[in-house]
């Protein structure tokens, strides 16, 4: 037993997709841990200070240990020197966290299932533009009732990543390489019936 997704417009027609894939119960949990994961795994964990061994100079005692009034000394690497090491120094480190091939599997289709209950995942053979022109691409894009859009496609064209790279709040994105984070944040995702199938395909 199958399920329908909705056709864009008048110009579309609908898909049957299996019921195992977009006919899963939402999963928050695991929805919200996906969704950290991938946005752990984009920060980039490169900043770094230097601490108090990292500072150069400071090898010898900066004056004597009594008599000269002053609070005593051993270098001028110090953190509470001006110019010395940082006390707790940030380091290089990476962010990402785990999650195994089924946890991940079981996330999308429950986002999946979730997007077409609130009719928010639509088909359409008609949204690759047949050119390069944003004008074009904009009108068609206006027409729908969504501030922020997702398109997944089979394959990213020229035509479509020429059009639609400069209309602000429109993503496109290939089945293959499909982002959690992406398909939450969409008002409407938008896909290809070949897409659909890439996505049955992987997630069954």
């Amino acid at each position: 037993m199958g399920l329908q997704i909705p056709a864009l417009n008048d110009k579309d027609s609908s898909v049957e997709v299996a019921e195992t894939v977009f006919g899963q119960s939402f999963n928050e949990t695991l929805v919200h841990q996906l969704v950290v994961r991938y946005m752990a795994g984009a920060r980039a964990g490169t900043k770094a200070q230097k601490t108090r061994s990292d500072v150069s100079g400071g090898g010898s005692k900066p004056w004597r240990q009594k008599g000269t009034g002053r609070a005593r000394s051993g270098t001028i690497r110090s953190p509470i020197w001006r110019t010395g090491g940082v006390a707790f120094a940030a380091r290089p480190r990476n962010y990402e966290q785990k999650l195994n091939k089924k946890m991940f599997r079981v996330g999308v289709r429950s986002i999946l299932s979730e997007l077409l209950r609130q009719n928010r995942l639509v088909v359409s053979n008609d949204i690759i533009p047949t050119s390069v022109k944003t004008k074009a691409f904009n009108e068609k894009i206006k027409s729908i009732d969504a501030k922020r859009i997702l398109i997944v496609v089979e394959e990213v064209t020229a035509n479509l990543a020429l059009a639609s790279r400069n209309i602000p709040y429109v993503n496109v994105i290939e089945a293959v390489n499909l982002n959690p984070v992406l398909l939450v944040s969409a008002d409407k995702v938008i896909a290809t019936p070949g897409a659909l199938k890439q996505l049955e395909g992987r997630l069954v």
